[in-house]
């Protein structure tokens, strides 16, 4: 039985991770569809004020929240503005304005070269050689993905600034939760980030007039499923898996959100897929498996390695069973110059 647990916690972390990159594409997917005869501002009123009013119930009824600090609480609220308002506002935005489902991707598939060139200076810590070279395959994966839907696409040139500012509002959260000295139980986390995005979004929508929803059934099915995959199941995966995984390999997985939103667009969509396209999804998937490859053999050195101090802390002075494994190991502190007497 031992043996049998062991094996799921393995398999665990990778379930996760397949399920986080199909939940997360799927918010692209649906966007597109639902947008089509709905204003973005009141699909997503609707996607958020329902999951807000039932994630409060299971919160209170679970006790979840009992006993985190305020602060804590405050600080989730500010981290919400960025990676749940900021990031599905402006991904909205740009797919309403006609920029391509797979293109809108390609904010997520960038992100992990911004978070690793800005891991060592906001974080303190310093990602492997072999780390940058599966990022470096991957971003070109990236690029052959979304190379084929950047010509057919009607968006005016100011509509390509929404997917940034979408992918700057992620970043800062993911640094903001990272640099966190406290981890609320995940459920606290989602609560109070979708409580503080629905009462924004609903505001906006108030004062927008955008309050109330077609009589479409199908307005309801797209709420109902964005609601429930990339609301619930994205967000939550994302956060579970940045405190089990650590920043690199999590960034990694988001090569892949492009690929699958790419082939999700083509399939349902319409949208084209080419043999370059098909390339790109190769490129992407070595590249997420050389980060990830080098994070578990990281990882496993980090548990095996003799402790340095009371609680599994490494050489490094990160604890094995954090986020950030050893693959992220913290940059040697800098030494001052002798001086001479």
């Amino acid at each position: 039985m031992s043996r049998q647990i062991g094996v799921l916690g393995r398999a665990l972390p990778a379930l996760a991770a397949a399920a986080f990159v199909a939940t997360w594409s799927s918010g692209f997917v649906i966007a597109k569809v639902a947008t089509v005869d709905a204003a973005p501002l009141t699909l997503l009123v609707w996607r958020f004020v329902p999951v807000a009013v039932g994630l409060v119930a299971v919160t209170l009824a679970t006790g979840t929240a009992r006993g985190v600090p305020r602060a804590d609480l405050r600080r989730q609220a500010v981290i919400g503005l960025f990676a749940q308002l900021g990031y599905v506002v402006c991904v909205y935005a740009a797919i309403a304005a006609g920029v391509a489902t797979g293109t809108t991707a390609l904010i997520d598939a960038v992100q992990p070269l911004v978070v690793a060139t800005l891991v060592g200076p906001l974080l303190g810590l310093r990602v492997r050689g072999a780390q940058w070279a599966g990022l470096g395959v991957g971003a070109a994966g990236v690029l052959l993905v979304v190379r084929s839907q950047l010509g057919g696409s009607q968006a005016p040139a100011a509509a390509y600034l929404l997917p940034l500012a979408a992918m700057g509002c992620l970043v800062a959260a993911t640094f903001l939760e990272r640099r966190s000295p406290s981890r609320p139980p995940v459920l606290v986390v989602l609560t109070v980030q979708v409580v503080v995005t629905a009462a924004v979004l609903l505001v906006a929508a108030a004062v927008a007039g955008a309050l109330v929803p077609p009589a479409d059934p199908g307005f309801w099915v797209a709420t109902a499923l964005a609601a429930v995959l990339p609301t619930l199941a994205a967000y939550g995966l994302y956060w579970w898996l940045l405190r089990r995984v650590g920043v690199t390999a999590l960034n990694a997985l988001l090569f892949l959100v492009a690929p699958a939103t790419a082939a999700a667009g083509a399939v349902g969509l319409g949208e084209p897929l080419t043999a370059a396209t098909l390339v790109g999804f190769v490129l992407c998937g070595a590249g997420v498996a050389v980060v990830l490859v080098v994070e578990a053999r990281a990882a496993r050195a980090a548990r095996v390695a003799p402790a340095g101090g009371a609680g599994g802390v490494d050489a490094g002075g990160v604890d094995a069973g954090e986020a950030v494994t050893g693959a992220e190991r913290p940059a040697p502190p800098r030494t001052a110059p002798r001086t001479r007497s």
